[in-house]
């Protein structure tokens, strides 16, 4: 802590509570509007400064770090138009409660509300994508807003919070003293729920676990697997949150979201119990919020949140549990109670699994590039710990499909769907993981979204595998339109340029496939190459789900 008779500036006061707080690194666009925080960190190497080719992508590094470590990721954009860019991501942490900071610099405090130079009221511009929204006008309350910023970005239910600095007030002169680091924060269950869970648990005869949301850590799957084992619990993903429970364990039996397994969609409905940890169960891992009803589930309903604002927001639980998920998981571990095998899940588990086993198969379809085959590839030839990232389009279906998650924190990947998220989250996972494979898997339209980062990569030597899956179509798009609307395609055909070419300009490896047999050995000189590396497959447009194609589509119509 400072001296309080020691005088320094907004922007110092601002920089020594981020590291006070253990951030290590921020991903920005500098500005004008914040230039004294910049010259501050000039006086903090302990911070690392990544400068990022837009908002949009700082912005989902800035969630990826939050993923990653559990601790807010921090972005720092200019005002005006580098904030608005910068929305993009404070969407995805939201939606995916990820605990995240947004500064933005912001005009001087005398020109308010004159419609100054890029001026925008961020109150009223985020507070439907951020938990709170403030503007620090006070040099002297910096370490008060700082700490409340980070206790408010990780309790309860994670998610980002944006605070405004005005250029002046970073230049101020203060003698506020530096407030502690935040703590976190977490709840949980009483004995009382515990009894009547494990009641609920001893009636049933097909529960099921439903696991999802922020919170979790590699020990919290381990011990959720070693539960899951002893009582032959089967165990399910929600929505791009594959990486919660290790794909080769015999109680893992899918994941729900887009996609999903037609005889897990027909479990889920005929279970009689769900134990649903940690996951807010969204619309798109509810086909819709079709398959369990509301607000009163058919099954006897579980639902365990750190936050309790979650509890009854859609689904009317039989039991509400306000825990964090790594305190429940463990609280259940260690009763005696809870751990009793039940032999009659067995066989209903084996069933289940089995079901995953062949739905995880590779499959052929027509043409001569294979994605399953490829996406078993990229699984086979990297360590259990390699991160995949994905942003939004029909190339994610294979891959949340066919590869197979054994870690927590493998998967980075957007609840929201947003499009450009995989390439800069996988820049984000290589700077702090530079020991591991990191892959980004990114439609074409995808990879347009942010490839201007590929330029950071280079800069910083994040050695990421950047894998473009090329069809000349925006997919997800074409699939809805060619469903509602067969043969009358508009707007979802792209002219794209040459990806490798491209690559090759921002001095990374590069080279295309066009078939399943020649992907193997680019993927091996990809992860030899001491440089960031892309592989463009190409496929036929028509190819657009697993189990869809155009044909089928317009035949079906």
């Amino acid at each position: 802590m400072n001296n309080r008779t020691i005088s320094r500036t907004g922007a110092q006061v601002l920089i020594e509570a981020l590291k006070i707080n253990s951030i290590d690194r921020i991903f920005s666009i500098p500005g004008e509007s914040f230039l004294a925080a910049l010259d501050a960190l000039y006086d903090s190497p302990e911070i690392a400064l990544t400068i990022c080719r837009n908002e949009g992508g700082a912005a989902y590094m800035a969630e990826a770090y939050g993923k990653l470590t559990g601790k807010p990721g921090v972005c720092f954009v200019t005002r005006g138009p580098g904030a608005t860019n910068a929305s993009g991501g404070l969407h995805v942490a939201m939606q995916d409660s990820t605990p995240m900071i947004l500064l933005i610099g912001q005009i001087e405090r005398k020109d308010f509300d004159r419609e100054a130079f890029q001026e925008i009221d961020y109150r009223r511009m985020f507070s439907q994508v951020a938990k709170w929204v403030a503007q620090i006008d006070d040099a002297d309350r910096i370490p008060e807003y700082l700490n409340r910023a980070f206790a408010t970005a990780t309790s309860g239910r994670p998610g980002p919070v944006v605070l405004a600095l005005p250029e002046d007030m970073l230049t101020d002169m203060t003698t506020a003293s530096d407030a502690r680091p935040w703590q976190l924060v977490q709840t949980a269950p009483v004995p009382q729920d515990m009894q009547k869970l494990y009641a609920l648990l001893a009636s049933s005869r097909r529960p099921m676990i439903i696991v999802g949301g922020s919170g979790w850590s590699e020990q919290t799957r381990q011990q959720l697997q070693a539960f899951a084992e002893a009582t032959h619990l089967p165990v399910a993903n929600t929505f791009r949150c594959q990486d919660y429970f290790s794909h080769d364990h015999p109680n893992y039996i899918g994941d729900i979201g887009l996609g999903i397994n037609p005889a897990l969609t027909q479990r889920i409905r005929n279970c009689d119990l769900l134990l649903v940890i940690g996951a807010r169960l969204g619309e798109l891992t509810t086909a819709g919020f079709s398959l369990i009803d509301i607000p009163t589930p058919r099954q006897t309903f579980i639902h365990v949140h750190a936050g309790a604002e979650e509890l009854g927001h859609i689904y009317q639980p039989d039991l509400a549990i306000n825990a964090s998920s790594g305190v429940f998981v463990e609280s259940m571990l260690a009763d005696e109670v809870a751990t009793q095998q039940r032999t009659d899940w067995q066989s209903q588990l084996t069933q289940a699994r089995q079901e995953f086993e062949s739905w995880n198969s590779s499959i052929e379809v027509e043409g001569q590039v294979q994605l399953s085959d490829i996406i078993k590839t990229i699984e086979q030839d990297t360590a259990d710990n390699a991160i995949i990232c994905n942003g939004a389009g029909n190339s994610t279906a294979w891959l949340h499909r066919f590869y197979r998650f054994r870690e927590y924190r493998t998967q980075l990947a957007p609840t929201s769907g947003t499009m450009g998220y995989g390439l800069p989250a996988a820049i984000a996972a290589k700077l702090l993981h530079p020991e591991r494979t990191v892959v980004a898997v990114a439609g074409d339209g995808c990879f347009m979204m942010n490839l201007q980062e590929l330029a950071t990569a280079m800069q910083y030597g994040a050695n990421i595998i950047v894998i473009v899956i090329n069809n000349g179509i925006y997919g997800s798009i074409r699939l809805h339109q060619e469903r509602e609307y067969p043969g009358r395609v508009v707007g979802t055909d792209m002219v794209n340029p040459d990806f490798c070419k491209l690559a090759e300009a921002f001095g990374a490896q590069a080279e295309r496939v066009t078939t399943t047999e020649e992907f193997s050995p680019a993927f091996e000189r990809a992860q030899a190459a001491n440089c960031p590396a892309l592989i463009e497959v190409q496929i036929d447009p028509g190819l657009l789900t697993p189990t869809m194609t155009i044909d089928s589509l317009r035949s079906n119509s």
